[in-house]
């Protein structure tokens, strides 16, 4: 009598994960007797939580007016919604570079000597995701080159993970002699300078 018992407890053990995965699928995937679909899950992020742009910013022709200085700080606003960083960052809909509009003649963005250590020769864009493998903002890279951060930018990155976060390259249509690094897990993106390989 106890073995049978025991073959029962294991039988109805073994059901209940088949039972939670049917009750999660009237949820959200399989559904039967009509309704509407409710939402699993966390709803998206406004700004990273893996998100890449499809394109880098486009470029502005005209400087945008000035951002409103918070009291006590130095650095203009970037944070355009309840929950955005307080740093340049793309939004996940619609892939809009806030941050981006001061246009060619930004002094914090000159450079007597523009690729001075050469162009970038990897990829750019939304195909070609790099891994970071060390460093910090004054000397970082990966698969072999290297970038430092505008160091206007430099109080933008201080929550990037130097030695594993995903970054994207893009060309900076605006500012020669510079890129832009997309950070995917946060949204947020700095200047970058290439150094070389």
């Amino acid at each position: 009598m106890n073995k049978i018992l025991g073959i029962l407890l294991g039988l109805a053990l073994m059901a209940l994960p088949a039972a939670a995965q049917n009750k999660g699928g009237e949820r959200g995937g399989a559904r039967g007797g009509g309704g509407a679909p409710r939402a699993v899950g966390p709803a998206p992020r406004a700004v990273g939580g893996g998100h890449i742009p499809a394109r880098g910013p486009m470029a502005h022709p005209q400087p945008a007016p000035a951002r409103p200085v918070p009291e006590g700080r130095k650095a203009p606003s970037f944070s355009d919604a309840k929950g955005h960083p307080e740093a340049p960052h793309v939004h996940t809909k619609g892939d809009a570079w806030v941050g981006h509009d001061t246009g060619r003649d930004d002094a914090h963005y000159h450079l007597d000597h523009p690729w001075e250590h050469g162009h970038f020769p990897g990829e750019f864009g939304r195909g070609h995701v790099y891994r970071l493998a060390g460093g910090g903002p004054s000397r970082f890279g990966f698969d072999g080159f290297f970038f430092s951060v505008a160091p206007y930018d430099a109080g933008f990155c201080n929550d990037w993970v130097w030695d594993s976060d995903d970054i994207v390259i893009y060309a900076d249509p605006d500012h020669d002699g510079w890129y832009l690094a997309y950070n995917v897990r946060l949204g947020t993106y700095v200047h970058v300078e290439y150094l070389g390989s």
